[in-house]
């Protein structure tokens, strides 16, 4: 599609850049995630002193975690250029190659959903992670030939939500795994803290808390929470985010103190009287919810599992003590009260 077609405005130009300006550029302003900064910082450091281009790296965690935010940390630290794409859209070899070949000595390429990669762009990475080369294929049938062409060295970041989805060898391959957990409630705290300097929101500690507690312990989750309260603080007269207007504001959102949503209230709701508290499969739950199974498995149930609210089990998916409590029920999936509904 030619250059001219593609739509812009000043709208999306400007929420680019309270993006950019909401990330934080250095080690020191990214809180959270304390044992993973410590072992970049030491990567870094070590190759700074050898004057070496870095190992590759694969971050993983759920969204919105701050995967792409350390990986421009990383590149900041090390004064070096960086790269980035995304898995799906490097479709051909030679698209991989191009990439690779526009780098200069020590810069970093970042693959953002890495385990989305065709098997066969996978397979030319071998080659280009250990020994800095890639061979492409030229022509087809009786006048293939191959072309190798060497390569900078270069570091790979890879990023992933789905870490069991990448290949054994392209995995082994990376020198530092690093998983990326949730958020504590005072992590989330400081990073609304700062959000709300940057965007020049007047809030109080309360407000910010309130939010943060709803926040899934994601801190994408909690900036866009941000700009909803402040945005509900500003149509309702008020000229700062206190725990009342927070509260208030995320209610609209069917957002509860638990930071469960509408969703994730239905998911429980449809195992427990849609299915009476028995064992339910992905398949099924999905139907149920009406929501597609991807999104349960990556989005809903990893907050749910990590609050306490469902267990996978072999047979299925079941709700836990605390779900039940949380609507009012008690041993529902036991024998002990086999007619409860």
């Amino acid at each position: 599609m030619p250059a001219d077609r593609f739509i812009t405005s000043e709208l999306n130009t400007r929420e680019e850049t309270f993006e950019l300006t909401l990330r934080p550029q250095t080690f020191a302003d990214f809180p959270g995630q304390s044992s993973v900064k410590e072992r970049l910082q030491i990567m870094v450091d070590a190759a700074i002193a050898r004057h070496e281009p870095l190992s590759h790296i694969l971050l993983s965690g759920p969204p919105g975690l701050g995967k792409t935010t350390l990986a421009n940390i990383i590149a900041n630290a090390r004064g070096c250029n960086i790269k980035s794409t995304s898995g799906p859209v490097i479709e051909k070899p030679g698209d991989l190659a191009g990439l690779l070949t526009g780098l200069d000595e020590g810069d970093i390429l970042f693959i953002d959903e890495i385990h989305r990669l065709p098997i066969q762009i996978e397979e030319y990475l071998y080659s280009a992670m250990e020994d800095f080369v890639i061979d492409i294929m030229l022509e087809q049938g009786v006048g293939a030939r191959s072309v190798r062409l060497n390569l900078p060295k270069f570091c790979l970041i890879g990023a992933t939500t789905r870490q069991g989805k990448l290949s054994a060898p392209l995995r082994s391959r990376f020198t530092i795994p690093c998983r990326m957990d949730y958020y504590k409630v005072e992590e989330l705290m400081l990073i609304l803290s700062r959000s709300a300097k940057v965007l020049s929101i007047e809030a109080q500690p309360e407000g910010l808390q309130e939010i943060a507690r709803r926040s899934r312990g994601t801190p994408r989750i909690a900036n866009n929470l941000l700009r909803w309260v402040r945005d509900f603080t500003q149509v309702k007269g008020q000229t700062c985010i206190t725990a009342q207007i927070a509260d208030l504001a995320l209610q609209m959102l069917e957002i509860d103190k638990d930071g469960l949503d509408e969703m994730d209230n239905r998911i429980l709701q449809a195992i427990i009287v849609k299915f009476k508290g028995r064992p339910v499969g992905l398949k099924s739950l999905a139907v149920a919810v009406g929501e597609e199974e991807s999104t349960i498995e990556d989005v809903y149930e990893p907050y749910l599992i990590q609050e306490g609210y469902i267990l996978r089990t072999p047979a299925g998916r079941v709700v836990t003590g605390k779900a039940e409590k949380r609507f009012g029920l008690k041993g529902l999936h036991t024998s002990e009260q086999p007619g409860l509904f």
